[in-house]
């Protein structure tokens, strides 16, 4: 009988986060309020991107020089510049791939002078590029922590590597962007002169 008194009450608290008694648990509190609060400093970061890059460039440099003192984690360093190469390859490419689009269908970008203007709109767009970018760094500086990250490589050759598959991605991209006419950097809407 204790038995099925103890299966009622824990039905009463059987989604996730709560306890016995309907409440939020407090881990859940705890891991909620965390949220809120790392959400609230990336709110206020949102308009002082020059701030948010040189913060992510140190990073960046602070993980060099740490990689450099250690000598190793070379597989966390390509693993993580493969990572900046996809991310960056998104921040470039347009949110609808032109290729994918029939000609008849939908908005395209404009081809020639006298056309509309219409904003390169990306598929990965700044704010995301940066947030995503800075928390690959940081989770590669905790991999160095940790031994069982670092492999032992001949490090030339993933360098070697890695600017060979820089250099074919961005040969594509640029024919890409070549191709269907598009630049992937906009500095406002075009202005006209007058004709006086």
């Amino acid at each position: 009988m204790s038995f099925f008194i103890f299966i009622g009450r824990m039905s009463e608290g059987d989604s996730v986060g709560e306890s016995i008694h309907g409440k939020p648990s407090v881990v859940a509190a705890f891991f909620t309020r965390v949220g809120q609060i790392y959400q609230s400093w990336l709110d206020k970061s949102t308009p002082f991107y020059a701030v948010r890059w040189a913060v992510t460039l140190l990073l960046t440099a602070v993980y060099m020089i740490r990689v450099y003192i250690l000598q190793g984690w070379y597989i966390v360093t390509y693993a993580l510049g493969i990572y900046h190469l996809n991310l960056f390859i998104a921040f470039l490419s347009p949110k609808v791939d032109p290729s994918l689009l029939d000609e008849d269908e939908g908005p395209s970008l404009p081809t020639k002078q006298n056309e509309e203007f219409r904003p390169f709109i990306r598929r990965l767009p700044e704010f995301k590029f940066w947030h995503s970018a800075t928390k690959g760094i940081v989770i590669a500086m905790i991999c160095t922590f940790f031994d069982a990250f670092n492999v032992p490589v001949f490090w030339p050759i993933l360098v070697m590597y890695f600017i060979m598959l820089f250099c074919i991605t961005m040969k594509r991209q640029i024919k890409h962007m070549i191709k269907y006419r598009y630049l992937p950097f906009t500095h406002g809407k075009r202005t006209y002169k007058e004709e006086t």
